[in-house]
């Protein structure tokens, strides 16, 4: 039996308003998220969707994380699109390796039950 240990996440996000204090500039909200700028703009890794209850409700994989998160909430043809308003929290994981990220793609789609992942699904 392989024995797989998720890592920890790099960045989480959640929804959140910002605490203006004098002299702040003040962030425009994407879909409730105002620390994109956390996210690399450079690396591959997965990310992981959960709702306020934190429950998973989808993981993806990409070579540069930040654009392909921001692509969930623009595209018309994303997994999640009818359920963009349910994502609270946002894990990213920095995993550079294709083929690494491939497999923890996969487990956690299978062992944490990701909600709406159709693909790679073997429970």
């Amino acid at each position: 039996m392989i024995k797989i240990e998720f890592p920890k996440p790099d960045v989480v996000i959640r929804q959140r308003e910002q605490d203006l204090k004098p002299g702040d500039v003040p962030i425009t909200p994407y879909h409730g998220f105002i620390d994109f700028h956390k996210i690399t703009r450079e690396n591959g890794g997965i990310f992981l969707f959960y709702n306020e209850k934190n429950e998973l409700l989808f993981v993806g994989k990409a070579r540069k994380i930040r654009q392909r998160i921001k692509k969930h909430f623009e595209d018309n043809v994303s997994p999640v699109k009818n359920h963009r308003d349910e994502i609270f929290k946002i894990e990213v994981y920095e995993i550079e390796d294709p083929m690494e990220r491939d497999i923890y793609e996969t487990y956690a789609i299978n062992v944490f039950r990701s909600k709406y992942n159709i693909d790679k699904v073997f429970y």
